[in-house]
């Protein structure tokens, strides 16, 4: 907590220093509105304390109120205690439609004094809490909710122990595994289960951030610092503070941003766009990428460095056909989901539908499932799901059978694709090079529009 005092008498900024240091208090003292104004704009302070008068006019108070103007202007947030020795009740008036929060006369009683201060200190306290819920309220509306995650699967109970362990530290997690396997939902599993829990959980998805948002997005800005930015914004780490920061797509951001979040790694310090106050980012990472990264290093478009700081642990999330075990609990869970959504009559999934999805390939993984499930609840015309409600077209697991006969060569061909397509971690341009098509046909032989 560190408390501004803008004052040219250097026997009442001692006063007021010493008085501040017994209670505990930090301080700053400035002795021109121009040395104010300057501190401002490199530091943060909790209150501020302005003398009205300086030594260019030691009656009118202009001087001071025009700092007082000055500093709602830059730090609008910032309580203004004005204090004057030539107090009028119309200076006092004055100061406070300027923007000052409480009028002080010289000399001051000290319990008061101290008083106004812790009190505008609680306030400005509760604002930022305030301001910080708003911004992360804003941030979930976006980004949308999340479930618990659904296993019973060796494989999952396995990397959920270790999960677990990983939660009681602030140790950086890698969380990697192929598109669609809720790397997302382990995030949360390990925020969840931390000391952090209690503190806020949010998620950028860093391929989405255009570069000329990037430090507005992720470190706020401040009034001004661009055409646009009309009032101070609150960036994700900012939010992130006491909790988890879960940086997705990690692989997607470009070089010179990842230089920026490498330092944020090393340093855990930040500044928003348009201030040169540092500022402490206490906060746990995670990270996600369905990329290889060290084929990326190799070819120099991701930094081995950066790389070095996300992976203290890393975990992987196994594809929904690596844990088949747990493909009749999900499929259970976002039926009751999507039948309540849609008021939908469909209780459960015949044999024949069972059979289906035990047997697809599930490429997309579980967000395809998702997907899949909700279209075969609004097309069920009973109680139970049949196979063709979830237009699967046939296709299955690699494995799940070998014999291809009473296929039909459509059949065949959709088959065989998206078995590559498994086997290349649904990664179409890899599919296509190994088929000898390209991706457009790829699509087109799946019936799929290609995406833009």
């Amino acid at each position: 907590m560190t408390i501004l005092i803008v004052d040219d008498d250097s026997s009442i900024v001692g006063a007021l220093r010493l008085l501040l240091t017994s209670e505990g208090l930090a301080s700053h003292a400035c002795a021109s509105p121009r040395e104010a104004i300057e501190a401002v704009g490199r530091e943060s302070f909790d209150v501020a304390l302005v003398d009205l008068n300086y030594l260019d006019d030691t009656t009118s108070g202009k001087e001071g109120l025009a700092l007082v103007r000055e500093l709602k202007a830059i730090a609008p947030h910032l309580p203004v205690i004005a204090m004057t020795g030539w107090g009028t009740i119309g200076v006092a008036v004055e100061a406070m439609r300027e923007g000052a929060v409480d009028f002080l006369e010289k000399p001051w009683d000290n319990h008061r004094l101290l008083n106004v201060i812790r009190t505008q200190m609680r306030l400005q306290a509760t604002d930022r809490r305030a301001r910080r819920l708003e911004a992360e309220n804003e941030a979930l509306r976006e980004e949308g909710g999340q479930a618990g995650i659904v296993w019973r699967s060796p494989a999952m109970g396995q990397l959920l122990d270790i999960a677990t362990r990983v939660a009681r530290s602030d140790m950086p997690v890698l969380v990697t595994g192929e598109n669609g396997t809720g790397k997302s939902l382990l995030a949360h599993f390990i925020h969840e289960r931390s000391s952090r829990a209690e503190g806020p959980f949010v998620a950028v998805n860093m391929g989405a951030l255009a570069e000329t948002t990037f430090e507005s997005e992720m470190f706020g800005h401040t009034k001004g610092a661009y055409t646009d930015a009309k009032a101070d914004r609150v960036g994700r780490v900012e939010l992130a503070e006491g909790g988890t920061l879960f940086l997705d797509e990690i692989a997607n951001l470009a070089m010179p941003q990842q230089a920026k979040i490498l330092r944020l790694l090393e340093e855990r310090v930040y500044e928003r766009l348009g201030s040169s106050n540092a500022r402490h980012a206490d906060v746990r990472f995670i990270s996600a990428t369905n990329a290889d990264l060290d084929a990326l290093i190799a070819e120099r478009s991701f930094r081995q460095d950066l790389l070095y700081r996300l992976n203290g642990v890393t975990l992987h999330m196994p594809a929904l056909r690596e844990r088949r075990e747990d493909i009749p609990l999900l499929a259970d869970a976002f039926l009751k989901r999507a039948r309540t959504r849609y008021a939908s009559p469909a209780t459960r999934f015949s044999a024949a539908a069972e059979r289906a999805l035990l047997a697809y390939a599930w490429p997309g993984n579980i967000r395809e499932m998702q997907h899949v499930i909700e279209r075969s609840v609004l097309l069920a015309q009973g109680e139970a799901i049949g196979d063709g409600d979830l237009q699967l077209g046939g296709t299955l697991s690699s494995g799940a059978h070998d014999d291809i006969d009473g296929l039909t060569l459509e059949e065949v061909e959709d088959w065989f694709i998206r078995r590559t397509l498994a086997q290349h971690s649904g990664n179409a341009n890899l599919a296509a090079k190994a088929l000898g098509i390209s991706r457009s046909a790829l699509y087109r032989r799946l019936g799929r529009q290609e995406p833009t």
